[in-house]
C-alpha cells in the first residue's frame, strides 16, 4: 500500500472537514444578513457537497488501510473526490459571495460542472476498484 498516498488524502479531508465547518457557519451567522436566499442557498450546496465528498474521501481511505494493494482506481478515486470539492464547492462559494468580494465570478463559472464532474468521476472510480477484485 502507498501509505503516504492515503495519509495525505486523509489530512486533505479532515482539512475540507474543518472548512466545511467554518464556512458553513460563517454562511449561517455573519453571511445570513448580507446575502439574499439564493445565494445563502448556493452556500448550503456547496457545503452539503463539500461533506458528503469529505466523507467520501475518508472511506477511501479507510478502505486502502484494509488492502495490501488498494490499487489506482482507489487513489484517482480519492483524488476525484477532493478536485469536486476544490473545484465544485469552491467555485459555488466564490460566486454566492461575489456581491461582497466584487469577484468577477462569471470567469470560473465553468468550474462548477467541472468539479461535479470530478465527483462522478470519483465515485465511478470506486465502482471500478470493486469490481477490479
Amino acid at each position: 500500500m502507498n501509505s503516504t498516498f492515503f495519509q495525505r488524502l486523509q489530512t486533505l479531508a479532515a482539512i475540507t472537514g474543518v472548512l466545511g465547518v467554518i464556512i458553513g457557519a460563517f454562511g449561517a451567522h455573519f453571511l445570513k444578513s448580507r446575502l439574499d436566499a439564493t445565494n445563502l442557498e448556493t452556500i448550503k450546496t456547496g457545503v452539503l457537497y463539500l461533506f458528503i465528498h469529505t466523507l467520501a474521501a475518508l472511506l477511501v481511505c479507510v478502505m486502502a488501510q484494509r488492502q495490501q494493494i488498494p490499487g489506482r482506481w482507489l487513489k484517482l478515486s480519492g483524488i476525484g473526490f477532493l478536485a469536486g470539492i476544490v473545484m465544485f464547492s469552491g467555485s459555488l462559494f466564490i460566486i454566492s459571495t461575489r456581491s461582497l468580494t466584487d469577484f468577477p465570478a462569471s470567469s470560473i463559472g465553468f468550474v462548477t460542472p467541472l468539479g461535479g464532474l470530478s465527483f462522478i468521476l470519483g465515485w465511478l472510480f470506486l465502482l471500478l476498484h470493486s469490481r477490479a477484485k
